[in-house]
């Protein structure tokens, strides 16, 4: 990636370092090489970070595809998800797909399934647990301004839930929260 200001800075860090002489000390290079590979380093670092960012908003948008979805048509199945999204994307998704569901565990009462939810979300990955953040948030606003009997419930679950969404972003965190602590 580059733009003129980048364009601009590497040649103007370029002018300055010929201005002096300088050169690298073990080389005898000129010493922009070595600001042209930390720009080239830091580039890398910052490019792999949008593309996992990307990531995450496409899971984001499909983190209830699978739950709600391709429940009722095969034609938003994980397998679909895999040819159209990739591998980390669908990974991701299927992170966010609640296992312990009602009609998968008609035995557990809801707590139990939730415990056992709690359980499985303890060992997601940081990205799963940052998108699963922004959906407690998401969901408790809605559920606390429409349906505040439920909310009591729902609410207290997420509390538990929380406590092993560790690892997440922690400002997601500190959003949920405030959500959540205020309500309990």
């Amino acid at each position: 990636m580059t733009t003129d200001k980048i364009d601009r800075a590497r040649n103007f860090a370029h002018v300055a370092h010929d201005s002096i002489g300088q050169k690298r000390k073990y080389s005898g290079e000129p010493y922009w090489v070595h600001t042209d590979e930390v720009a080239k380093i830091v580039h890398d670092d910052v490019f792999h970070r949008l593309t996992e960012l990307e990531n995450l908003v496409c899971a984001a948008h499909l983190h209830d595809v699978l739950e709600d979805v391709a429940t009722e048509s095969t034609d938003y199945s994980v397998h679909v998800l895999y040819g159209l999204f990739g591998a980390e994307i669908t990974a991701l998704v299927v992170q966010l797909t609640d296992v312990f569901t009602k009609d998968a565990y008609p035995h557990l009462n809801r707590a139990q399934r939730k415990a056992a939810e709690c359980q499985r979300w303890a060992v997601c990955s940081p990205e799963a647990k940052t998108i699963k953040l922004a959906d407690l948030i998401s969901n408790s606003r809605d559920i606390l301004e429409r349906d505040p009997k439920f909310a009591v419930t729902y609410l207290a679950e997420k509390n538990e839930l929380l406590k092993v969404l560790v690892g997440g972003s922690p400002f997601l965190m500190e959003q949920a929260r405030k959500i959540i602590g205020k309500s309990c």
